[in-house]
């Protein structure tokens, strides 16, 4: 009778199914993953091996300056983003209450168009030194120093004030949730401001911070746009080079390689610092933190120290753009401008949709299978968001080009007709990157999503004769409507926003308003790239306004 009973509970338990769910689902994980599969095997089978060459020569550079700009973008977002999440969450002060969520607008502003903004702030000819010369009375460079914009520190300034939003975040949401009396014990033993900080709040919210930072490490070695304007040359630039001007694909997928490794080492580390790390707040009825007021020369302080990375993130930007954009009202009349935005709205729309679309599937396919296999499938399939667009280039457009040439041959022998490059030459390989890309935001809200709906309403529908199709559309996409949107959203403007895979996967002479703003940028046509620079900033701001609404 025992045995028979649980025989019964095993047969009642999650398992997997081999149905159509799970078979889509381990398609789409399949299609997710093998891009960077790709780079692996690329990598280890290059037609011409430059291993041993880029090892005597360019890797080692290429490592070396790739760590410093972690380095310094690390330290400089940690700073930044703790230190204005301490302020806005433990004191009162001037403007805290705007303050408090236009720290968040950085976000909405490509590090690239930070980097063209700065330059042209500090250039020779721009508004700093003019000011400088005029007021000293000296006439050329040679009678003063000023440092060298272009250059590696500079480009750390650039995606540090870019980036430190990540780290204000989760620090701000971490000082929050802490216990108010843990607080008032420390002040009662004789901690002053800066022992509450380091002793009690820094320490409480390490795996917050370190999220944030991780995060950042990851968007740091990614970063094209900012790293080649400096002129810095990091492993993604080194894939670019290797890649266009060298013509070895190879060495770019081995150098495309060693970035993967890097990424995945900072995605293991920062899980297993979440992991090891264990904070749980004191009882159910936490006593919430109570700001405390900040009279005088200290709240202006306060005011100032926050208001700093505001300005130097989003206002320098958005008014060094708006100046050129507006000094030459006929760019917003470009032809160029008008294509760039329909192909931007053409490619971020469709993969928008059909990333959130694969998403949802794949959620409710491993959901319907069983715990085991959405425990391998999902952690899996979010490795796409670390994996840098050039990384991914590599490993979509070297397989998709073979491909599209077999096929493309197939069809002429059988039909006497040439279909050209399906994938290659058109749109399709710039929207796959971009699902494989942005898959896991799309599958984090979507999986969230999931969560917040009540088992018993599905399980209604299915005892009514729904099938799971059916209780899908009828029960779950109706409930989830607001994530769904919300999931389409940020996918879009991460879309718009994306440079490297753009760059490399796009058909010719195909533009989109990212690649425009980097290009006439380049050339230093900055009113000419500025009201694409807007438009895409204006994009951004949508994501950044909803972000700041959940996260009041």
């Amino acid at each position: 009778m025992m045995s028979d009973q649980n025989t019964q509970a095993r047969a009642a338990g999650p398992r997997f199914r081999l149905d159509g769910w799970s078979l889509g689902a381990a398609l789409i994980a399949v299609v997710v993953l093998a891009p960077m599969l790709a780079v692996v095997w690329i990598a280890f089978h290059p037609t011409e091996n430059i291993w041993p060459h880029l090892i005597a020569t360019v890797l080692p550079r290429y490592f070396r300056t790739t760590l410093e700009m972690m380095l310094g973008v690390g330290a400089l977002t940690a700073a930044v983003g703790t230190g204005a999440a301490w302020l806005v969450v433990m004191y009162r002060f001037p403007g805290r209450g705007w303050l408090e969520h236009a720290l968040l607008f950085p976000l909405a502003i490509p590090a690239y168009v930070g980097a063209f903004a700065l330059v042209d702030f500090l250039q020779y000819a721009g508004p700093v030194q003019g000011a400088l010369r005029a007021a000293t009375g000296w006439e050329t460079a040679r009678d003063y120093w000023f440092p060298e914009v272009r250059s590696e520190g500079f480009a750390i300034f650039v995606l540090g004030f870019a980036l430190y939003p990540y780290v204000y975040l989760l620090a701000r949401a971490a000082f929050r949730e802490q216990s108010g009396g843990a607080y008032e014990v420390a002040r009662a033993l004789g901690a002053g401001p800066w022992g509450l900080f380091l002793r009690v709040g820094l320490p409480l919210a390490r795996p917050a911070v370190a999220t944030g930072v991780a995060l950042v490490l990851m968007e740091t070695v990614a970063d094209y746009g900012t790293v080649t304007y400096f002129g810095v040359q990091t492993l993604t630039t080194g894939i670019f080079s290797t890649w266009l001007n060298g013509n070895n694909a190879g060495g770019a997928a081995q150098i495309a390689g060693v970035m993967l490794v890097l990424i995945l080492l900072l995605v293991a580390a920062e899980r297993i610092s979440r992991r090891r790390a264990r904070f749980h707040r004191p009882s159910r009825a936490l006593r919430p933190v109570v700001p405390v007021a900040l009279d005088g020369w200290r709240g202006w302080a306060a005011t100032l120290l926050c208001l700093l990375p505001f300005a130097l993130g989003f206002v320098l930007p958005v008014a060094v753009m708006v100046i050129h954009a507006f000094a030459s009202p006929a760019e917003w009349l470009a032809p160029g401008l008008a294509e760039a935005l329909v192909n931007t709205l053409f490619v971020g729309t469709v993969a928008a949709v059909v990333t959130v679309g694969a998403a949802v599937f794949l959620v409710y396919g491993v959901r319907m299978v069983g715990r085991g296999f959405a425990r391998v499938v999902l952690p899996l399939t979010t490795l796409g968001y670390a994996a840098p667009g050039a990384v991914l280039a590599v490993g979509i457009l070297i397989p998709l080009a073979a491909l599209d040439n077999r096929v493309a041959d197939a069809v002429f022998a059988l039909t006497g007709h040439d279909p050209g490059l399906v994938m290659t030459g058109t749109s399709g390989a710039l929207i796959l990157a971009y699902a494989v890309r942005f898959f896991g935001i799309a599958q984090g809200a979507v999986d969230a999503a999931f969560g917040r709906v009540s088992p018993s309403l599905p399980m209604a529908a299915r005892s009514l004769g729904r099938s799971a199709g059916g209780a899908l559309r009828a029960v779950y996409l109706p409930l989830m409507r607001g994530s769904v949107a919300t999931a389409l959203l940020v996918v879009f403007v991460d879309c718009v926003k994306e440079l490297p895979a753009t760059m490399l996967l796009r058909p010719f002479d195909y533009n989109t308003l990212s690649t425009r703003v980097f290009e006439l940028a380049s050339l230093e046509r900055l009113s000419e790239a500025a009201p694409a620079a807007l438009v895409v900033m204006a994009v951004g701001l949508c994501a950044v306004a909803l972000l700041a609404r959940a996260n009041r």
